[in-house]
């Protein structure tokens, strides 16, 4: 790579590497004026003589499209900016905010910059990068006949490293990913997770000659015209580049997964025949067992039922002994039947597990008020074990439902799983990946839940 931050095509000295060598050039591109609001980007750069050729590709820096498309507030307005643009908050430490802005990036303070723009003001994004981006390559190739591809950057820091970079928050006519999947290494290894996010790659080389404080907005690249791609038909752009909610490992802060895990815990009641993985459900018990409980007790027991045979022997015992008591309630066939369908959540789930209580450590008193609160303290104790299994089984992208059915008939479960006669099995958790996304959950006024004395 080479190029000082002032060269053109014809004075950027080295011409480039050895034939044969691969290699390509960037240059940064002198002589943009001031950009103001409803300025045609594609009009200044063309007057500028830029002297761009087929294959090339520009990287424009998202300040200069900002300030064209009159995304300007006042500083003053900054934090109001923020949460417009936020549309959920990814980690937060003091004032500094790591959000998602409408535009589906994670960002610092949702983008809104007060660098390089007029004093008292702030930048938000362009609405559209994509857009913006199809809009400049369009204005050149109408003003100077070539077929360029462009790409609107911005500088964004990253997790685990120190230091900004560019990366492309918009793009046209390039390809901004290469999907090298299915291919092979120079060893002949098969290549199965690399994709390489060409664009980004881009936006760096053009960010080490445009500089942040030069002034110099606009950078190109030549020697790479397989990165251009046809402009007909629909333009990728870079909505794929950004990860969706399903793959993203990293998708919240500290305090954060902890209240989305808590909020997004739902009861799954049909689940796919994906299989689960035995692990995730031992993280989970790991978690449970860090609930609080009385007296220093260790009041919890999970039991895994992870074959088919253990299950089904199960809820048929469960289901023998129910139809026996609601039989003995005098219901009819149609009322028994319809209560035992209910059960058939934990008959579709590819694991269940049994949580059970022990009052191992307990203490007796010889009065029944105060032993009856003993119990009580160890049931919660039980509950919120249970409560931090749900919330850790979300966490694992594991759908779960727990189901009191097996409180009914204790002694039933105790021999069918040969429990100790001290276990109490305290309903049962039907784990697995949900079939479908979960309905909307009705919002609630925390403030109805709350009495303040």
């Amino acid at each position: 790579m080479s190029g000082e931050a002032s060269a053109s095509p014809a004075s950027a000295g080295d011409e480039g590497p050895p034939s044969g060598v691969p290699g390509f050039r960037v240059w940064a591109l002198p002589g943009l004026p001031e950009v103001r609001p409803g300025d045609d980007l594609a009009k200044l750069i063309a007057s500028t003589e830029p002297g761009l050729v087929d294959g090339d590709v520009l990287l424009v820096t998202s300040k200069i499209v900002s300030k064209a498309e009159g995304r300007i507030v006042e500083a003053a307005d900054r934090e109001a900016a923020i949460d417009a643009e936020t549309v959920r908050v990814v980690a937060r430490r003091g004032p500094l905010r790591i959000v998602e802005n409408r535009q589906g990036l994670i960002m610092a303070a949702a983008g809104v910059d007060a660098s390089n723009t007029p004093s008292g003001t702030v930048l938000l994004l362009p609405e559209d990068s994509d857009a913006s981006a199809r809009a400049i390559r369009d204005g050149l190739r109408d003003a100077l006949g070539v077929e360029v591809g462009v790409v609107v950057t911005d500088t964004f820091g990253r997790p685990w490293r120190t230091g900004l970079t560019d990366v492309a928050i918009g793009a046209a006519g390039v390809r901004v990913l290469d999907d090298l999947r299915g291919g092979t290494d120079a060893h002949g290894n098969p290549l199965s997770a690399t994709v390489v996010a060409t664009a980004d790659e881009l936006a760096s080389a053009g960010d080490l000659v445009k500089g942040k404080a030069a002034g110099l907005p606009v950078a190109v690249v030549r020697g790479l015209p397989h990165v251009v791609v046809s402009t007909s038909g629909e333009d990728e752009g870079t909505r794929g580049m950004v990860r969706g909610a399903r793959d993203d490992m990293f998708r919240l802060g500290t305090s954060e997964a902890v209240r989305e895990a808590v909020t997004q815990r739902r009861t799954v009641r049909a689940f796919t025949d994906e299989p689960v993985d035995p692990d995730a459900v031992r993280r989970a018990v790991a978690a449970a067992v860090t609930a609080p409980a009385p007296h220093h007790t260790t009041p919890w027991r999970f039991v895994l039922l992870e074959s088919a045979e253990s299950r089904t022997r199960l809820l048929d015992a469960m289901r023998d002994a129910w139809v026996a008591d609601l039989e003995r309630d005098g219901k009819s066939e149609e009322s028994i039947a319809k209560r035992v369908r209910r059960g058939d959540v934990l008959r579709g789930a590819p694991y269940l597990v049994v949580p059970c209580l022990v009052m191992d450590g307990s203490h007796t008193y010889g009065d029944e008020r105060r032993d009856g609160a003993e119990r009580e303290m160890f049931v919660v104790a039980a509950g919120a074990g249970v409560q931090n299994f749900l919330v850790a089984l979300a966490g694992e992208r594991l759908g779960s439902a727990w189901v009191s059915s097996t409180m009914f008939c204790r002694e039933v479960v105790r021999d069918v799983l040969g429990l100790p006669e001290g276990w109490d099995p305290m309903g049962a958790v039907a784990v697995g990946h949900a079939a479908e996304e979960p309905k909307a959950r009705p919002e609630r006024d925390a403030g109805a839940f709350i009495e303040v004395r």
